[in-house]
């Protein structure tokens, strides 16, 4: 599955896109002034999205990896 194929599952499950989840991250104190604190692995994230919205690894990780800066909205 390509990343905004991702981020269009986790839409349409959660209601949630990129910015809204972002916010929730924040939130939650895994990120502050939009940046992954150097702390939080990917574990907690994972974790988090499962738990709270039901995510699955794989999609827990494309937002892992859209809150660590290794992706964005953009990316394929």
């Amino acid at each position: 599955m390509s990343f905004q194929g991702y981020l269009k599952t986790i839409k349409e499950k959660t209601g949630l896109g990129p910015a809204e989840l972002r916010s929730k991250a924040e939130e939650k104190g895994f990120t502050a002034h939009g940046q992954l604190k150097p702390n939080v692995k990917a574990g907690e994230i994972v974790s988090w999205l499962k738990q709270e919205f039901d995510l699955g690894h794989g999609h827990s990780m494309a937002i892992y990896a859209l809150l660590k800066g290794i992706k964005n909205e953009d990316s394929e």
